[in-house]
């Protein structure tokens, strides 16, 4: 900077020294022109001389105030250039000192990171090394293991063949052997247990059980009657079956057509038959039927007339069996779609039984039995009374008539209790509740009452044969007797060959594989004899 100074005081002296010279070349020239030999300046021309002088003088003075005027603002501009050369230089220096500050930081970071890295992974070639050799050490024991185990494998080899030698058994059959005796063993002390649990049980339960029980079944005794999927229609003369044939069979399809009913006109005289597996169906189509013949004007038009009569008449005589039902049981407060589900009951049957009239009987053996217990017997009453419910819509629901009966109360507000006491009855959810086990109780004891279901005669045979076979598969059962229309299981078994702790254990597993495979109203008694005669005779 003080270098350019210097350099443009230079300047500007050379230019004023310049100046001067060309002007005194100038006046030089002017006074060498007009002067003569031999005579000096006239006053004029010195007059002339000395006004060029001061006009030399005054450019020369404008230009020596120019050129410093120009030196000042050289001098400011290099100065200001200068200061922020400085600035800058400073601030330069500062960015060095900062940045020297930081690359130092980063390599006292960066060594600190390497001189963890070498001890971490000085403490990793420690730790593979203590790892190999512990390695080895396990191959090493595994290796010690191994053979130890071969030698007491041949051990075990010659002490079995030599147990073997002296028992006469091979391990095989010592095995079988031992699970059979720990097994039986097992088998006796269960039933001695199971015996004493029992024998306690039965000094409460049994005479209060016996007592509520026979007092319901006594106090309850509802007709019952067997519908099957016919129904007959008698009719007032055998003209009567040429009209509902009608002209080449149009009344007779059309009649089929509407009520879904088939129809069956034989050689029985002033009677037709209705077939449908749908009783309630089937009730509509005989009274359609009915009124039919009772009008003696057949054809189509009538039929599709009376068969819509018939349905309301129907439906209002479900309606009327449901309030019928509640009245007789005493209950009042059910919502009327369950009312009407529950007359639709009448008209159907399970086993022979009516299924409206079982649930009747089986709402009051639960109310009785609630009072013996001192339970609440309308909450009984209403779980039996609906625990079938689902049987009305079995033919349009996919399900067990158990869970969509539940799901039904559950829709019309009915009671938890009573929800779970419908869907309980057949095991199908585990019982939690005293009123479910109730319900349960009150249905097994409506239909297996004698004379309350029928079944088929070969289902009927099939059943007891099978009973007889799981009895008689049994070690040491020597004779198998099916009583009481397969109600009671007779099992005699040969007294040296069964003590009683095994024929209380055959009973039990005879019990449990009957209950396992068939399916049958209520319960059946198994009952295992062993009898010891001992017979001499005297000569």
């Amino acid at each position: 900077m003080d270098s350019t100074i210097v350099i443009m005081l230079a300047v500007a002296v050379v230019l004023l020294a310049g100046i001067a010279i060309v002007a005194l070349v100038v006046l030089i020239r002017r006074t060498g022109g007009d002067r003569s030999p031999g005579r000096g300046p006239t006053p004029d021309q010195l007059a002339d001389v000395q006004a060029e002088l001061e006009e030399a003088r005054r450019e020369s003075a404008q230009i020596r105030v120019k050129a410093e005027s120009d030196a000042g603002e050289v001098i400011r501009r290099a100065e200001a250039a200068s200061e922020g050369a400085l600035r800058m230089r400073q601030e330069v220096e500062e960015e060095t000192r900062s940045l020297k500050h930081e690359i130092k930081e980063l390599r006292a970071d960066l060594e600190r990171r390497e001189n963890r890295l070498a001890e971490r992974e000085e403490r990793l070639d420690e730790e593979a090394r203590r790892q190999a050799d512990q390695s080895r050490k396990l191959s090493d024991s595994e290796n010690e293991l191994a053979d130890r185990r071969k030698a007491l494998d041949q051990i075990e080899h010659k002490q079995r063949e030599a147990l073997e030698r002296v028992a006469g058994l091979t391990a095989d059959q010592a095995k079988a052997e031992l699970v059979t005796t720990i097994e039986n063993q097992a088998k006796r002390e269960a039933a001695l247990i199971v015996r004493e649990i029992e024998s306690e049980a039965r000094k409460e339960g049994e005479k209060r059980a016996c007592k509520i029980v026979t007092l319901a079944v006594q106090r309850v005794a509802t007709e019952q009657t067997a519908e099957s999927v016919v129904s007959v229609l008698h009719l007032p003369g055998d003209e009567m079956k040429g009209r509902i044939i009608g002209r080449e069979g149009r009344n007779i399809r059309a009649f089929e057509s509407t009520t879904g009913v088939n129809l069956i006109i034989d050689d029985t005289p002033e009677a037709v038959l209705l077939s449908c597996f749908d009783p309630v169906r089937r009730e509509t189509a005989r009274l359609t039927l009915e009124k039919l013949v009772l009008d003696g004007r057949i054809h189509p038009q009538r039929i599709e007339e009376a068969h819509e009569r018939s349905k309301d008449e129907v439906k209002q005589l479900c309606v009327r069996a449901g309030e019928d039902a509640l009245v007789e049981l005493g209950i009042t407060d059910m919502h009327p779609e369950l009312v009407t589900l529950l007359g639709q009951l009448r008209y159907r049957t399970s086993y022979g039984q009516n299924v409206l009239k079982h649930l009747i009987e089986a709402a009051h053996i639960a109310g009785i039995m609630a009072s013996e217990l001192r339970l609440d017997p309308m909450l009984l009453k209403r779980c039996t009374v609906l625990h079938d419910i689902g049987k009305a819509l079995t033919h349009e629901v996919e399900g067990s008539h158990a869970l969509i009966g539940a799901e039904i109360a559950r829709r019309y507000g009915e009671h938890e209790d009573v929800v779970h006491a419908i869907e309980a009855h057949h095991n199908e959810v585990e019982v939690r509740t005293v009123e479910a086990v109730l319900t349960q109780a009150a249905d097994a004891i409506s239909g297996s009452r004698p004379g309350a279901r029928r079944e088929s005669l070969e289902a009927y045979v099939k059943r007891l044969e099978r009973l007889e076979e799981i009895a008689q598969s049994y070690e040491g059962v020597e004779k198998v007797f099916a009583m009481q229309a397969g109600r009671e299981i007779r099992v005699m078994v040969r007294p040296d060959g069964v003590d009683d702790i095994q024929a209380q254990v055959i009973a039990r597993d005879v019990a449990k594989q009957v209950e396992e495979e068939l399916t049958y109203p209520g319960q059946i008694r198994i009952t295992v004899v062993r009898e010891s005669r001992a017979t001499e005779f005297a000569r």
